[in-house]
């Protein structure tokens, strides 16, 4: 390299200085294309969040409530159920049209889910997605027991769906003749102690 300089001649100082920056561009250039191809076959940190269990404190709810996490961008309800509500539960089992969850056991409910009618691991506590099976659309709250706009005469507390009128008792299961085929989902979860649920896996279940 250097005999060839030699033989060539000095460089022009503003020629050298080009080349070095052409040099270093092309490098930068050549860095930077391979970057975001490099990056792309990595799973983004929101991809990785998605599929990813959740951990949720449900120490503050109260009988009667209910509170709403996400998991995998779906909404999860977790209802504490006071004894009346629990106690109503086998009593309009026959209204129902999958009272066990046997339509798709699968995909609706883990086995301890389906073990009885509370869909649960500890009875006190329902744990399902929030969207209604028919089209997607999420219910409402309706844990009034009684008559009421759009509710018959004889309930028991659950939700309903105002899209298109489907029912859901108070263990996520779809009341029969509705628009939606199927319960509400439960997904996988654990306790991981009396006041920490963990949505999304199930391993000690």
């Amino acid at each position: 390299m250097s005999e060839t300089l030699a033989a060539s001649g000095p460089i022009d100082p503003s020629k050298r200085t080009w080349l070095i920056a052409s040099g270093c561009a092309g490098a930068v250039g050549g860095l930077a294309a391979a970057v975001p191809f490099v990056s792309s076959l990595q799973p983004s940190e929101r991809a990785k969040a998605a599929g990813a269990a959740v951990e949720a404190d449900i120490s503050a709810i109260q009988p009667g409530e209910k509170m709403t996490v996400e998991w995998r961008g779906k909404p999860v309800w977790i209802v504490r159920r006071t004894p009346e509500q629990l106690a109503a539960l086998p009593k309009h089992n026959d209204q129902l049209a999958d009272p066990l969850s046997q339509r798709k056991p699968n995909e609706q409910a883990p086995d301890y889910a389906r073990k009885d009618e509370t869909r649960s691991i500890k009875p006190e506590y329902l744990v399902v997605v929030g969207i209604c099976t028919h089209l997607g659309c999420s219910p409402s709250e309706k844990f009034k027991a009684g008559p009421q706009p759009s509710l018959p005469d004889d309930w028991a507390g659950g939700f309903f769906c105002p899209c298109h009128g489907s029912t859901f008792d108070l263990a996520g299961r779809v009341f029969k003749n509705k628009p939606a085929p199927d319960n509400l989902e439960v997904p996988p979860h654990m306790y991981l102690s009396d006041t920490k649920l963990l949505i999304g896996e199930d391993k000690k279940a």
